[in-house]
């Protein structure tokens, strides 16, 4: 449904957000809102694609985009891979404000596997949608490794769209 700017932006524990994404930001400065996009987001070929999809509905719904990696675990053992996840997140906001696409990024690392998690903060979020990256896996792998992708399809509150 509608919403107004003021319905946006709630900050969760737990995670990291740009507090000043709502604040004085100019690309958001007199638009309503009408869709909040989710993509989920590791920095696969398959996730790029996704907030490339992403991008054109925001375009197209005049709509917002939260990118959101999770993270099982933060340990010092991690700290490199924490570093390069907030630099993936920070370079594709930034592509996504050059559009003029109002844009959040999230890194979640709250301990819950990756599925669980951005299931989670899709419904904390109350997003309308969910963009997320595939890779084919044959029926064994996905019995033997799981699948974040799968875990979202069937356990989201809204609408996923998969991009291979």
């Amino acid at each position: 449904g509608w919403r107004k700017l003021s319905d946006l932006g709630r900050i969760q524990s737990g995670c990291v957000l740009d507090i000043n994404f709502m604040k004085n930001n100019p690309i958001l400065e007199g638009k309503e809102l009408l869709m909040k996009i989710m993509v989920c987001y590791n920095g696969s070929r398959s996730s790029r694609e996704a907030l490339r999809l992403a991008r054109d509905h925001a375009k197209a719904f005049s709509g917002s985009v939260i990118i959101v990696t999770s993270m099982t675990k933060g340990t010092e053992s991690e700290k490199n891979d924490i570093e390069k996840a907030e630099l993936d997140l920070e370079f594709e906001k930034k592509a996504c404000e050059d559009e003029g696409i109002a844009c959040a990024t999230h890194l979640l690392i709250r301990g819950l596997s990756p599925g669980e998690d951005l299931v989670q903060f899709a419904e904390e979020e109350m997003a309308d949608e969910i963009i997320i990256g595939i890779k084919r896996r044959s029926k064994v792998e996905k019995l033997v490794f799981g699948s974040t992708a799968q875990f979202v399809i069937l356990k989201a509150h809204c609408p996923v769209v998969t991009v291979k």
